[in-house]
């Protein structure tokens, strides 16, 4: 069993690949970087993660789990899938507007030719997560019967994950919520 230290150490690790995943990307991560500013020795972060890719791995994981208890605990306090379908835009528009970020998953998928299997399990896992809670939420609000609500989940995801494409690298916040409200007014999200 780890000591508090061991699994403080290994949370402020996970903590900071986080920070440089989201700004970096996979290819971002280095274990020296890493170490130094979290003021541990590079070792001592190869005891938590033997490689890379179980560091990217995890970072991924936790990730989209987080995303998926933050998608579920809306759905909860809201209880109303329509408003819950016109917010989903603003969770994606949340990392622009934290220093011009994107979406965590979303960087490292464009990574993907190089990223380990592991890893790729992980961020197809977040795609997953998130075109599965839009086609349940779809169905819910009576917008599309259920045999349609996949494709059109699918859709509404990379349109979203593209706009935030599209803003990153304008560095410009704008152009996302331009998208957004053509995508209103084209009718694949509600208005």
């Amino acid at each position: 069993m780890k000591s508090d230290g061991s699994s403080n150490s290994r949370e402020q690790i996970l903590a900071v690949a986080t920070t440089v995943a989201g700004a970096h990307g996979y290819g971002g991560l280095n274990f020296r970087d890493i170490a130094a500013e979290v003021g541990i020795k590079a070792a001592s972060v190869y005891h938590h993660f033997p490689s890379k890719a179980d560091l990217g791995a995890e970072v991924a994981k936790r990730y989209w789990e987080q995303f998926s208890a933050m998608l579920a605990a809306r759905l909860a306090a809201s209880g109303d899938p329509i408003v819950c379908l016109r917010e989903y835009p603003d969770t994606f528009r949340s990392a622009l507007q934290n220093d011009n970020r994107m979406c965590l998953c979303s960087f490292m998928a464009a990574e993907y030719d190089d990223l380990p299997d592991t890893v790729k399990k992980e961020v197809q896992t977040f795609a997953d997560v998130n075109i599965s809670w839009l086609a349940k939420v779809l169905i819910a609000a009576g917008v599309v019967a259920k045999e349609e609500s996949e494709e059109r989940a699918r859709a509404i995801y990379a349109a979203i994950a593209g706009a935030q494409l599209m803003a990153r690298s304008r560095s410009d916040i704008t152009i996302y919520d331009s998208l957004v409200r053509n995508y209103r007014k084209a009718g694949l999200l509600p208005s």
